[in-house]
């Protein structure tokens, strides 16, 4: 998977129900995805949502996930904390969540990938979630005939010599199942039901950012929630 920005629940669930996660950071970076922003609750709850961002260097067309920088112009950790500010006055978990956030900031790197990782890595270890990873551009692994998308998957689980590989149940159509039937992977997708929790105002957002399901729920709580899944 690619390394999103604080993402939603069913990401998690997805690193939960896996033993091996590829940080996969080589394809090219498309704008006004997830990889720099999220969404949390709008203070307006007429306006629903707003985004929380991370200011990125522009770069030229092309440009892999990898070499996407930071730029350092701008005080977008103060900006992010902010936004967050009023969730203070409802959301029980506020402060253990601006605490989690506070740690990640600390990390000074221009690397966006890095960022994201070290965000994955600290809400894995407050939800008690084992978290192994390797970057798929650092590793030593070594593809080669990759004529069809899909195959991106296929070729990594081969070499890892994994049996099983897991994708969002968004990729179903993408996938030609044959393919993993012939090299003895089980291909499964796996869905995650988004339960409504309170967000202390009407109407339920759902899908937002981790960071608004951190904010209402105790670890204990969401560690639940990422059990309410089906695997196709």
């Amino acid at each position: 998977m690619q390394p999103y920005f604080f993402p939603y629940i069913g990401y998690f669930a997805l690193i939960k129900n896996t033993d091996k996660w590829v940080v996969f950071d080589t394809p090219q970076f498309i704008r006004h995805g997830w990889i720099e922003r999220n969404r949390i609750l709008h203070p307006n709850p007429e306006k629903g949502w707003q985004y929380i961002k991370v200011p990125l260097v522009k770069h030229s067309r092309g440009t892999a996930i990898k070499d996407a920088k930071i730029r350092k112009d701008e005080d977008w950790k103060a900006k992010i904390l902010a936004q967050l500010l009023p969730y203070k006055k409802r959301a029980p978990y506020y402060f253990n969540v601006i605490k989690l956030l506070k740690n990640v900031f600390q990390h000074e790197t221009d690397s966006i990938v890095e960022l994201n990782i070290k965000g994955l890595k600290a809400v894995c270890v407050y939800l008690k979630i084992d978290f192994n990873y390797i970057i798929f551009s650092e590793s030593n692994i070594k593809l080669s005939n990759i004529k069809e998308p899909d195959e991106w998957a296929l070729e990594i689980s081969k070499t890892l010599g994994a049996t099983d590989y897991f994708n969002p149940i968004g990729g179903l159509e993408f996938f030609d199942v044959t393919k993993y039937q012939k090299n003895n992977i089980n291909l499964n997708f796996l869905k995650t039901e988004l339960i409504e929790y309170d967000q202390k105002r009407k109407p339920f957002e759902p899908g937002l950012s981790i960071i608004d399901v951190l904010m209402f729920n105790s670890p204990e709580k969401i560690s639940s929630m990422l059990y309410n899944i089906s695997i196709l």
